[in-house]
C-alpha cells in the first residue's frame, strides 16, 4: 500500500536535497555583502557553487529523515562478524570533545600541548603493556594503514641486515587487506590452506617456508572465529628461518587482558582501536590503527614518537643519519579524537574490566553458536571465540540463499551479519554479537534467526527472494551498484 507521497505510515519517501530545493533561491535573507579586495587569490571560486536553498526547517527535516533510514548500534543488535560493531560509550565522546583535545592544532609548539602528548604516551603505555611488546606506532590511520606500517618495519629490518627478501605467506583466510599489503609493499604473496578445523595448515605453512620468506601475515584469533592453537609452533618455525611474524590484530577484543600478542612470539600488529576500544567505526574515517613491534623490530618504528625530556613531553620529527626506522608514515601524528576515545574506554574499564570485556564477547559469540547449531549449519564445531560462523548448508534445497536469507533480517529489523566472508566457508554467515549485548537482547535475535531459519526450511522461499519488503528500498541490483555506481546527480531534462 502506498500513497500519492509515497509515504508509508511514519516512514516518509525522501527525494534528494537538489530536488527539495532550488538554486535560484536562498533559505536564509541577507543583504548583499559590501565590495571588499578578495584575499583568496587564485582559490577563488569563479562560478556558482550549485547548492540547492533550503530553510532551516526543511534542512533538519530532510537530515532527520535520512537518519531514521539508517540503521545502528543505537537501535539494536548489529551482528556485522569481523567487524566489531560495539557500542560507543558517550563518555568517550564527552571526553574527545573536551577543548584541550578537540581544539589543538599539530603545528602547535609543544609546550602548548604538553597534555596531548601526556595522553599519547598513556596510550601507548596502555597498548604495549596490553600486547606485551616494548614499542608501538600511533600514527597509522586505519587497521590497513598499519598493516603498511607493520610490513615497512620488517622491510626496513631485513634491508638493514642486506638480506632483501622476496615473499610473504599469507593464510587463505586473512583479511583481504593482507595480501594487498604485501603486494603493495613490493612482495610476491603466496597463500596457505586452512586445515578441517579451519585453522592454519601448518604442516603446509611448514613446506612454504625458505629462505625467500620475509615474513607472514596470520590472524589470530582468525576470521573463522577460531584462535590458532598452533601459534607458538607457527611463530617458532618462522622465527627459525629468520623471517619475521606479522599478526593482524582486527581481533584483538577476543583476546584483550587474556593473552598477550608478545608472549606467541608475534613482531607486529596492528590494533584496530574502533574494534578493540570502541572508538566510532566506519564511514570512512578518522580512524587509528596503532601497531606494537617487538623488540626485533622496535628500532625500526616511525616517526614520530614520543619522548620525554625531563619534565616535558616532546615528539621526535626528524630522523638522523644513524636511524634505521623508515621515516615518516604519514604528515601529522594520528588522530587525537580515536587517542582520547580509545583511552577513555581503557581507563573506565580498567585492567580487570577490558578482561571482562574479552571474556563476555567470547561467551556471547558462543551462545548464539550454541542456541541456533541446530537449525543453521554451523561450519566448524565449538567453542568459537568472538564470532559465529555459519555456512549455507541448512539452505540446501531451499531455494533460498545466503543473500535471501540476509535479505529477510531486513524485513526482521536487523542489519544482516557478514556474508560469503570468509571464503574458505561456502555461503558464510558470519555473526559477531561484542560484548555490548545482554542475553535478553540476543534471545530476541536468535528466536527471530530460529523463526527464518524454519521458514526457509518450511519451503516459504517467496518471502527470502523478494525481500526485503520493508525496507526504504526493494532489492537493489547490487552488482550493477558496486560495477557502475551512479555517484553524481544530474538534473534531469
Amino acid at each position: 500500500m502506498t500513497s500519492a507521497t509515497s509515504h508509508f505510515a511514519l516512514d516518509h519517501e525522501e527525494a534528494l536535497i537538489f530536488d527539495l530545493g532550488d538554486t535560484q533561491r536562498s533559505g536564509v535573507d541577507l543583504p548583499p555583502p559590501p565590495a571588499h579586495k578578495s584575499r583568496l587569490g587564485n582559490a577563488a571560486r569563479t562560478a556558482e557553487i550549485g547548492l540547492p536553498g533550503l530553510s532551516e526547517p526543511e534542512a533538519v527535516r530532510h537530515y532527520t529523515r535520512l537518519s531514521r533510514k539508517n540503521y545502528a548500534i543505537d537501535m539494536g543488535v548489529f551482528p556485522l562478524g569481523s567487524c566489531t560493531m560495539k557500542h560507543n560509550p558517550r563518555l568517550n565522546e564527552k571526553m574527545a570533545r573536551l577543548p584541550g583535545f578537540a581544539d589543538i592544532h599539530p603545528l602547535q609548539p609543544m609546550s602548548t600541548v604538553q597534555g596531548a602528548l601526556e595522553l599519547m604516551e598513556l596510550l601507548a603505555h596502555w597498548l604495549t603493556t596490553l600486547t606485551g611488546m616494548p614499542a608501538v606506532a600511533l600514527s597509522p590511520k586505519a587497521g590497513a594503514h598499519g598493516e603498511l606500517c607493520g610490513l615497512m618495519a620488517i622491510r626496513a629490518a631485513h634491508e638493514a641486515r642486506g638480506d632483501a627478501r622476496k615473499v610473504v605467506l599469507v593464510p587463505e583466510s586473512a583479511h583481504g587487506t593482507n595480501p594487498a599489503t604485501a603486494a603493495l609493499c613490493g612482495y610476491e604473496v603466496k597463500s596457505i590452506p586452512a586445515n578441517a578445523r579451519g585453522r592454519v595448515d601448518v604442516e603446509a605453512l611448514k613446506a612454504a617456508l625458505s629462505r625467500e620468506v620475509a615474513a607472514l601475515m596470520l590472524t589470530n584469533p582468525n576470521t573463522c572465529g577460531l584462535f590458532e592453537n598452533d601459534i607458538l609452533a607457527i611463530a617458532k618455525a618462522v622465527h627459525d628461518i629468520g623471517a619475521y611474524f606479522y599478526c593482524d590484530g582486527a581481533n584483538f577484543n577476543a583476546i584483550v587482558g587474556r593473552v598477550r600478542p608478545g608472549d606467541l612470539g608475534v613482531d607486529a600488529m596492528h590494533i584496530n582501536l574502533h574494534k578493540t576500544f570502541s572508538t566510532p567505526h566506519g564511514g570512512g574515517g578518522p580512524g587509528s590503527g596503532p601497531v606494537v613491534l617487538s623488540a626485533a623490530l622496535q628500532s625500526f618504528a616511525p616517526l614520530p614518537y614520543v619522548v620525554r625530556d625531563g619534565e616535558q613531553l616532546r615528539l621526535v620529527e626528524q630522523r638522523d643519519a644513524a636511524a634505521q626506522n623508515f621515516g615518516r608514515l604519514s604528515a601529522f601524528h594520528g588522530q587525537m579524537g580515536m587517542y582520547v576515545r580509545a583511552l577513555a574506554y581503557m581507563m573506565s574499564h580498567g585492567a580487570d574490566g577490558l578482561r571482562r570485556v574479552a571474556e563476555d564477547a567470547v561467551l556471547n559469540a558462543n551462545y548464539v553458536l550454541a542456541s541456533l547449531k541446530d537449525v543453521m549449519s554451523a561450519s566448524f564445531e565449538g567453542p568459537c571465540m568472538h564470532e559465529a560462523l555459519f555456512d549455507d548448508r541448512f539452505l540446501k534445497d531451499t531455494g533460498v540463499s545466503t543473500l535471501d536469507f540476509a535479505k529477510a533480517m531486513i524485513d526482521a529489523g536487523y542489519h544482516p551479519m557478514t556474508m560469503y566472508f570468509p571464503l574458505v566457508v561456502h555461503g558464510a554467515l558470519l555473526i559477531e554479537p561484542t560484548e555490548s549485548e545482554s542475553k535478553a537482547s540476543l534471545d530476541v535475535f536468535i528466536d527471530d534467526m530460529r523463526e527464518l531459519a524454519l521458514a526457509a526450511k518450511a519451503g516459504d522461499a517467496a518471502r527470502f527472494t523478494a525481500a526485503p519488503l520493508h525496507a526504504p528500498r526493494r532489492r537493489l541490483d547490487e552488482t550493477q551498484a558496486a560495477r557502475k555506481p551512479v555517484l553524481r546527480w544530474e538534473k534531469q531534462a
